[in-house]
């Protein structure tokens, strides 16, 4: 079978209820970056980033696929299908995506301050004290600004095998992840799915959210 590969932004969780960065009234109207997503920001004021993303941990807790995620899944019923998110929810996992590749971490997990360990996170609370087996503090095991992106090469892997790349809900000004476009040179087609959609050249646009978006153009491609 031929391989669909799906690159996913905040686009897709805001339908589920998760707050988006750069929407007016996201995350950034309430908290700055260099306060919250960098490593001085965690070695400076390590509380303020630990309940930020505790907050952010409840609100997952709290929400569920939409039918973009759950219409991903019925591609593989014709295609190989891959999923990279930009995304630290695991709304991929629980509408039962298999092949998921995370570029900016998972929420869920924590990482060790000493050796990068990954612990899971059992609820929504990662606090000061929580400690790994060598007694280092826990981080969110999230990539912030500044950090390298350890899947990057990966996710290049495995969009230059793309026989249809699908991009949805994402502005792609985050890079390195957004220059994933470019590396999709075999695909007999690119579509981008996004209400506010950045233009490229030979890529298909639809403008509109993904919950609706995604479902119509699964089956149009279970028809191909």
């Amino acid at each position: 079978m031929k391989n669909v590969v799906v690159f996913t932004g905040a686009g897709i969780s805001a339908e589920s209820g998760l707050g988006t960065f750069r929407d007016k009234g996201g995350l950034w109207d309430k908290y700055c970056i260099e306060d919250v997503a960098t490593p001085n920001a965690f070695k400076n004021n390590p509380e303020l980033v630990l309940e930020f993303y505790n907050i952010r941990r409840r609100q997952l807790l709290n929400s569920k696929p939409n039918d973009a995620h759950f219409a991903l899944n019925k591609i593989k019923k014709k295609f190989n299908l891959f999923v990279i998110t930009q995304n630290i929810d695991d709304l991929h996992e629980r509408s039962g995506t298999k092949n998921t590749l995370h570029l900016h971490g998972k929420i869920m997990e924590a990482r060790s301050t000493i050796d990068n360990q990954i612990y899971p996170i059992n609820g929504s609370e990662l606090n000061i004290g929580d400690c790994c087996n060598r007694g280092g503090q826990l981080r969110p095991n999230v990539v912030w600004f500044g950090e390298d992106v350890p899947n990057m090469n990966l996710a290049i892997k495995h969009v230059s095998t793309a026989f249809i790349f699908i991009i949805i809900g994402t502005s792609l000004n985050v890079y390195p992840a957004a220059s994933l476009v470019n590396y999709a040179k075999k695909a007999k087609r690119i579509i981008l799915i996004d209400k506010n959609p950045t233009l490229f050249t030979n890529v298909e646009v639809i403008k509109e959210k993904a919950s609706i978006a995604v479902p119509l153009l699964v089956n149009d491609l279970l028809r191909l």
